[in-house]
């Protein structure tokens, strides 16, 4: 049986992987979705200057949230846990070998990229099937009505 990973060992990865970076990106990626849905709520119409103030007080308490949320200093200990509870030591040197190479230098700089992409594509995808999501939920909820 491989020997568990060390805290030490994990906090490197950590570091090497720059996983704060990652959230950081993540909560990025929140505000703009924010964006996307206050716009496609809009239907195109510019907002009234009250409504505007409305968004913009919405926006600011929800990226607080999630700053206060995904901040690394909460969560760190907690994938110091998972980390160690999943790989072994020998698992996490080899990934440290890996990500300090050039090549996962570039999988680490290149990987929140790749997820943004990632993200437009299904929400393209997605996008195709929301009148058929929309009809199973219209489906649902007469059905739950007819079953009372």
């Amino acid at each position: 049986m491989a020997a568990p990973a060390s805290e030490a060992s994990i906090h490197e990865l950590l570091e090497v992987t720059q996983v704060h970076k990652l959230l950081d990106g993540i909560q990025s990626q929140y505000a703009g979705m924010m964006d996307a849905g206050v716009q496609q709520a809009l239907k195109g119409k510019v907002p009234t200057a009250h409504q505007q103030q409305a968004i913009d007080k919405m926006k600011t308490r929800m990226l607080g949230l999630m700053k206060d949320t995904l901040a690394w200093g909460k969560l760190e200990p907690s994938y110091v846990r998972l980390y160690t509870e999943t790989f072994s030591e020998d698992e996490v040197a080899g990934m440290l070998a890996f990500y300090r190479t050039p090549a996962g230098q570039a999988v680490i700089n290149k990987m929140p990229l790749l997820m943004q992409k990632n993200m437009v594509l299904v929400q393209q995808i997605l996008a195709g099937v929301t009148p058929q999501i929309q009809q199973i939920q219209r489906d649902f909820i007469a059905e739950i009505k007819a079953a009372n």
